[in-house]
């Protein structure tokens, strides 16, 4: 009956009062200084608006109805103050004006006019080129291993070089890094070698996975890289929980994960982001939207403008990027980083960019799309040539570099596929590892039968594996 009973009316006016000298305080907190040269994101702090966050209210506390903005009544829902209107309008289906992009360097490589960006230093920025080209340099002789049928399977990043390189750059090793799998630049800027890179694709016994993998599926513990994983937007939701941990042990780290615009379309995205919203989990996504999710274009996967727009629909920061602009991505994530772990809370990226290569080494993507394209994006848009312009016009750069970097990266390529080709396979018996301490009975049997069968049709199976 005590839980039942209504509060005196003087403290009821007392709990009320208390709790509109809060929302006042809270409104005329100003906001945290941003980053110098950082870009604006949408839902950050604007002029004459503090930075703010839907929070609940508890009902039994506040008023049920209160003022509102022209005399407008508002009424405190669960979910936060809602001001009501005798106007009935529905929100619109799209925004008038699309949301911006944010860019730094033109076509050319020059600085638009007026624009704010955070400095790079000659040594990262040379850095940034030199992964980007290598990076580039790596994907052509690794494809056209896989059509020589030294390896299996490969995915290439073309057009997506400055997205994988500038936005590395910008993190530190101790973030944690969840990507999807055309993100090799992000390992190749922690120190993942071109020896480890072929391991992995020719699936040796030097390759970590142990074979078990396909080619391109890299993973390292040591460099805070988990393993990639084909089916499309599971990392999400997993860096996200990851986020929360670092989180709840107060770890200056944030979680970084990407995904392309098919994974936006999956259910696992929309749980991932309301997930890391609520719980305000330091992580950011990055969203790299090419325009193709394999053969489907984006105008068959949604009808909003892009991916950019959903974050303010969950109650998180979003930001549009150039993502064939190097200095562009490195300031936009570099920022995000700062806010993501200095404000708890997760960010949106939206990086635009065009998937100049095929989908994979399975696809012919001139069956879906006009090959001269392809071709005008991998020459007139290409952002590893665009960086170059920019630190060639800050003398930081010259042709002679140039011949070297690219004669130097391919002979070390090439050697690394020699070596791994010569590399023993890892052996049969590592399939049924590393799962179970003690393996059941059921793999136990498997093991046996594959065995037994190795040993009467041998010609079916590689030699090279041992047995």
């Amino acid at each position: 009956m005590a839980l039942c009973r209504r509060r005196p009316r003087a403290a009821l006016e007392r709990i009320i009062a208390s709790q509109f000298e809060l929302l006042k305080q809270t409104r005329a907190t100003p906001s945290p200084s941003p980053l110098i040269g950082a870009p604006e994101l949408i839902g950050g702090p604007r002029a004459g608006r503090p930075p703010r966050r839907l929070e609940s209210t508890v009902a039994e506390k506040l008023p049920r109805f209160a003022g509102g903005v022209a005399g407008n009544p508002t009424m405190d829902f669960p979910g936060g103050k809602v001001t009501f209107t005798p106007k009935m309008s529905f929100i619109s289906e799209s925004p008038e004006e699309r949301a911006h992009c944010y860019r730094v360097l033109d076509e050319d490589g020059q600085p638009l006019a007026h624009s704010s960006f955070i400095q790079v230093s000659e040594q990262v920025a040379v850095r940034m080129y030199n992964e980007m080209v290598t990076l580039q340099t790596m994907d052509n002789i690794f494809y056209e291993a896989q059509r020589q049928g030294r390896i299996s399977f490969y995915v290439t990043s073309i057009g997506e070089e400055a997205i994988n390189i500038a936005s590395a750059a910008a993190l530190t090793f101790d973030d944690i890094v969840f990507p999807q799998y055309r993100e090799p630049g992000v390992l190749l800027w922690r120190g993942f070698t071109l020896q480890e890179f072929a391991n992995q694709c020719f699936g040796n016994k030097a390759d970590y996975g142990k074979g078990r993998q396909m080619p391109i599926h890299y993973g390292s513990n040591k460099l805070n890289y988990f393993t990639v994983s084909s089916t499309i937007a599971t990392q999400i939701p997993h860096a996200v929980g990851a986020a929360y941990s670092l989180k709840m042990d107060k770890k200056d780290a944030c979680v970084v994960t990407y995904f392309g615009d098919g994974g936006s379309s999956e259910g696992d995205f929309h749980a991932a982001i309301n997930f890391a919203a609520v719980r305000e989990a330091p992580v950011i996504f990055i969203c790299r939207n090419n325009g193709w999710a394999i053969s489907t274009p984006t105008s068959d996967q949604f009808r909003s403008d892009g991916i950019v727009v959903r974050g303010p629909a969950y109650g998180v920061r979003s930001i549009r990027v150039d993502g064939n602009d190097a200095l562009a991505v490195y300031g936009s994530v570099r920022a995000a980083r700062e806010m993501a772990i200095g404000e708890q809370r997760p960010i949106l990226i939206e990086a635009l960019t065009y998937r100049a290569g095929h989908h994979s080494t399975s696809d012919d993507s001139t069956k879906y799309r006009p090959a001269n394209e392809i071709e005008w994006w991998r020459t007139a848009r290409d952002p590893v040539s665009r960086l170059r312009k920019w630190i060639e016009s800050n003398g930081w750069w010259s042709e002679e570099a140039e011949s070297e970097l690219r004669s130097n990266v391919r002979k070390q390529l090439l050697h690394a596929i020699q070596v791994a080709e010569r590399v023993e396979k890892p052996p049969i018996s590592d399939l049924f590892t590393d799962v179970y301490d003690m393996p059941p009975s059921n793999l136990l049997e498997q093991e046996m039968l594959l065995r037994e069968t190795i040993k009467r049709y041998p010609q079916d199976y590689p030699g090279d594996v041992p047995v």
